[in-house]
């Protein structure tokens, strides 16, 4: 798939960055990120969207080598958070009789992010509505909330390809050999997640749209099998479960709840032959990656220490990750240890319960500091009622 030469008028100029330690400041990205822009050559040129600031220089150097001595008109912007809006003030400053395209709410977070005077730059539209530039015809399609509430997408109907912003959108380099499943997932799941009835509205929209390429500003340009990457989308904006499996996600303190969640695993693969099993450890592993398998997997189970006559720091955050985003139409068990006043399964369950459609698998295993043959017996009842 060629991410640069999307169609003979229409080019990738964004940049890979390799050197990131941490998207968004939290998110690990052992592949890097990529920062999608997109010109299109026509009697005016148009750029669809900046990069962060991190790779402005290189940025303008692809824009130039694709010009010539050419320069931008237009420039759409659908997204102005700073990995995608970050060169905005550069791009003004190399072609300042430029034209900027974008809603009221971009024009303020313009004025926010830089103090430069825009007021005679400015063409601003309305959620519906078509601008010609050359011969190319632009649709602005509002999708406010996915993931930032100026966001916008831009159907260009003569070539047939959606300007997505962040919607399907992945971690990863451009020349990452990965699935874009999983690491698609993962994007999805933390940044915009929690906006799952935003999606919806924005996939209603697009039906409507007769779309032959997807172009979004993380990750590889769609071409082929568009269905399957609507599809999943679906999937995940309607909370529902993508697989039929079990998440075991455990917070342990002194190593005694990690022991019982490796019998979980065990139980669940050799016992119960659950073809899908995930296990992760709240203290050490990827975060972001524990949240995508709570929302891709149908059951989870949660085993934790007990901790200032609360849970477990660890499974805490996980509990809030969850809740940020929505979480819901799931089976849940729990697993507590504690050595004189366990308070962990308590915890759980009342952060549980102010999620939707959660069901809470009885019984609630306790465990007093480590496991015991007839804490095994419990812990099969739970998996029986739980599968």
């Amino acid at each position: 798939m060629d991410n640069k030469r999307i169609t003979d008028s229409i080019f990738n100029v964004g940049c890979d960055d390799k050197d990131i330690d941490l998207f968004e400041g939290q998110y690990v990205v052992p592949n890097g990120i990529s920062y999608n822009s997109f010109l299109i050559k026509d009697d005016v040129n148009i750029l669809i969207d900046t990069v962060d600031k991190r790779k402005t220089d290189e940025w303008l150097d692809n824009i130039q080598n694709e010009l010539k001595d050419n320069r931008i008109d237009i420039l759409i912007i659908c997204h102005m958070e700073p990995d995608h809006g970050g060169s905005v003030q550069a791009l003004i400053e190399k072609f300042p009789e430029m034209k900027i395209v974008g809603n009221e709410k971009t024009f303020q977070m313009i004025n926010q992010f830089f103090n430069i005077d825009i007021e005679n730059k400015k063409i601003i539209v309305k959620d519906g509505d078509e601008l010609p530039f050359g011969k190319h015809k632009f649709k602005f399609i509002f999708a406010p909330m996915v993931h930032w509430p100026e966001v916008m997408v831009t159907y260009e109907e003569t070539e047939k390809v959606l300007f997505a912003a962040d919607a399907f959108g992945k971690f990863g380099a451009l020349d990452t050999d990965e699935d874009w499943t999983c690491e698609a997932r993962r994007y999805y799941m933390n940044i915009v997640g929690k906006y799952g009835v935003q999606v919806q509205n924005l996939l209603k929209k697009a039906s409507n749209l007769d779309i032959s390429v997807i172009c979004p500003l993380h990750g590889p340009i769609l071409k082929d099998n568009l269905i399957f990457y609507i599809n999943k989308y679906d999937i995940w904006s309607k909370y529902e479960p993508e697989d039929s499996g079990v998440l075991i996600a455990y917070a342990s303190i002194h190593g005694n709840t990690k022991v019982v969640a490796e019998k979980v695993e065990e139980l669940l693969k050799e016992k119960y032959n659950v073809e899908k099993v995930a296990i992760t450890d709240l203290a050490r592993d990827d975060m972001a990656e524990a949240v995508e398998d709570a929302f891709r997997y149908d059951k989870v189970i949660l085993a934790a220490s007990s901790y200032n006559a609360d849970v477990f720091t660890p499974m805490r955050l996980f509990l809030h990750e969850l809740s940020c985003r929505n979480y819901q139409k799931r089976k849940v068990g729990i697993i507590e240890n504690g050595t004189w006043a366990p308070s962990a399964g308590r915890v759980i369950k009342e952060e549980l319960s102010k999620m939707k459609d959660i069901q809470i698998v009885e019984p609630i295993v306790t465990i007093k500091s480590s496991m015991k043959n007839e804490d095994i017996e419990n812990i099969d009842t739970l998996l029986r009622n739980m599968l």
